[in-house]
């Protein structure tokens, strides 16, 4: 292979990896959603407050498959969790105010922007009341209790809202 051909494949290559690298790290896309009030400013004659939100798109990721334990029959987490990746809604607000605090303050607003969000559904693990076969038994599986465990589901965030006086 030519040292040319070489350079342009790793460039490609690095500008792939580059693409996957950005989209990996860019939250869940979140779409805006306005909320018209301008007729009916033109119908009442006066300003209404403005509203805006967003919503964000849910993400299904990939679930940890089961993982095979010595001494079970059964693989633990048989009922795997899985993860989703989304966002709280997002809203921003702004209402007029009628100069009560002086000219410099024409409105109050709210701005509440779309936060990552980071889910685990639950999940189960089971275990028969089975030993795997006992040489000692000859070969005859023991006794025991079963097990049921319930994965707790999980839930991270980190919301943030913005309060301000503006003109």
């Amino acid at each position: 292979m030519k040292s040319t051909t070489r350079g342009t494949l790793a460039a490609v290559m690095t500008g792939v990896a580059a693409a996957v690298g950005a989209a990996a790290a860019t939250p869940a896309a979140a779409v805006p959603i306005p909320v018209p009030l301008g007729g009916a400013e033109r119908a009442l004659g006066m300003e209404l407050p403005r509203a805006g939100g967003e919503l964000p798109l849910p993400v299904p990721g990939s679930p940890e498959g089961p993982r095979f334990v010595t001494g079970r029959l059964v693989p633990d987490r048989t009922l795997p969790q899985l993860p989703i990746s989304g966002g709280l809604p997002g809203a921003d607000l702004q209402a007029p105010l009628p100069q009560l605090l002086g000219d410099d303050f024409e409105n109050l607003g709210v701005r509440a922007p779309a936060a990552d969000l980071r889910t685990l559904t639950p999940g189960l693990s089971v275990d028969t009341p089975l030993t795997p076969p006992n040489p000692d038994n000859l070969g005859l599986p023991d006794t025991k209790l079963p097990q049921l465990a319930v994965l707790t589901p999980l839930l991270q965030t980190v919301p943030a809202a913005n309060l301000g006086l503006g003109g």
